[in-house]
């Protein structure tokens, strides 16, 4: 492992400038989830399936842009596709805090519709601005940032809220990350190359993955949406015309074995989002909400830890066994009494979260020919978002219903269930193909 590239990628300005602005413009949004829920069930006095619904609505509005900000900065350049987002994000985070919950929704899909694309932006500028070897050692130092931040952000958030600066802190998140569009539109890293190498788009798709490990556990919704424009880049690279000629030949690689892998993709992500909400209900309850911060800190670490280990494994695991385990490990989580108790439970699920994504992403190649895999990771981009957008509400109607910790009951047995049904299709599958061998 050679540890000088890290020391001479850091030398060239452009890409310092570049990592330092990513990782500043990343903390508001981290903060924004736990921030939000709060402010909804504290401020506004809902119930946390209604916080839940409101983070689907942002999530849905994440994914359904993510697609047309990437081709923005496409067609247009840098500058005049972050105009939209740098604009929105003041005006909408301003206004948010002010409303009642029934106007909240509409505002925080246009939020989500308009977000500052920072994940995508960095992604691309660093593949311009490193080539060869430095190009990994670049996503790498983004991936680790992204870590840090993903640490720190959800802590700062409940810091706020519990201070009861919930409206002070959804206004300073919005002027925070228009400032750090201002300042990608200042110093306009390219984003494209005038001739690609060969190993260009890969770099980009394996970044892209990367960042959906680095995002989670908490952060999941930009970094999966991130991956859709993945799909439709790779779908208009494809020749042939004629609806009929389009979905028979754009679908021939999607098999049972890649819908099972799409499933275990939106598994995790139903998971993760609930845990993320079941963790702010279990300690607001108790009036720890000040702690927040240290449960997500271990269940984040424990992630990176996990990651680590898997990366240094010889062979790869079933992502669905891996799901299996994260998902019935986090029903315990639902007796947890205080925060430490919460901390340590948190440790174990933690462990395989970064493992699973890494695993279904890794089976995702596997399975699909590398002339399809960009458009194949991006619907597994959007079974996870999808699964991010249903699992807050549903742990929310579980605590509200139930307990507060029901939330990490509701969606640890769904997982655990997905992947029971999904364990018999494969082995009915396996005898199948077998009697007719």
């Amino acid at each position: 492992m050679n540890f000088a590239l890290y020391r001479e990628l850091l030398a060239v300005r452009p890409v310092r400038r570049l990592l330092l602005v990513g990782m500043i413009a990343r903390i508001p949004h981290s903060a924004a989830g736990v921030l939000l829920t709060l402010h909804i069930v504290l401020t506004l006095g809902q119930g946390y399936a209604a916080a839940g619904a409101a983070a689907a609505v942002m999530t849905i509005g994440i994914a359904v842009g993510a697609p047309w900000r990437g081709r923005r900065v496409d067609t247009v350049g840098l500058r005049r596709a972050l105009i939209p987002s740098v604009i929105s994000e003041t005006v909408i985070w301003s206004i948010v805090p002010h409303v009642s919950y029934e106007l909240l929704l509409p505002l925080v899909f246009v939020g989500g519709l308009l977000t500052l694309p920072i994940f995508s932006v960095v992604r691309q500028s660093l593949g311009v601005l490193a080539t060869g070897e430095q190009r990994r050692t670049a996503f790498a130092l983004d991936a680790i940032s992204t870590e840090l931040v993903f640490m720190i952000g959800p802590a700062a958030g409940a810091l706020v809220a519990t201070a009861g600066h919930s409206v002070l802190g959804l206004t300073i998140i919005g002027a925070a990350t228009s400032v750090s569009g201002l300042f990608l539109m200042w110093f306009n890293p390219p984003t494209r190359t005038a001739v690609p190498d060969a190993g260009f788009e890969a770099d980009q798709l394996e970044c892209a993955e990367a960042a959906v490990v680095a995002a989670a556990p908490a952060h999941l919704q930009e970094a999966a949406a991130e991956l859709a424009p993945l799909a439709s880049a790779a779908e208009r690279r494809q020749n042939g015309s004629g609806l009929r000629h389009k979905v028979s030949h754009n679908f021939a690689w999607f098999t049972a074995a890649v819908g099972a892998v799409f499933a275990v993709a939106a598994g995790a992500g139903m998971v993760l989002s609930g845990t993320d909400v079941g963790i702010v209900a279990v300690l607001e309850a108790g009036g720890h909400q000040a702690e927040i911060g240290l449960v997500f800190l271990f269940w984040c670490a424990a992630s990176v830890v996990g990651g680590l280990i898997y990366g240094a494994l010889h062979r790869p695991i079933s992502p669905i066994l891996l799901l299996l385990g994260m998902s019935a490990l986090s029903i315990p989580m639902a007796f947890a009494k205080d925060t430490w108790t919460l901390s340590l439970l948190s440790l174990l699920p933690g462990l395989l979260c970064a493992p699973v994504l890494s695993a279904a992403s890794e089976k995702v190649a596997a399975l699909v020919d590398e002339r399809r895999r960009g458009e194949a990771m991006g619907w597994y981009g959007s079974a996870l978002t999808g699964g991010v957008a249903l699992g807050a509400p549903l742990a929310g109607l579980f605590i509200d219903g139930v307990s507060p910790g029901a939330g990490f009951a509701a969606v640890g047995v769904a997982g655990v269930v997905l992947c029971l049904v999904g364990l018999v299709l494969q082995h009915r599958r396996r005898l199948r193909l077998a009697s007719t061998a």
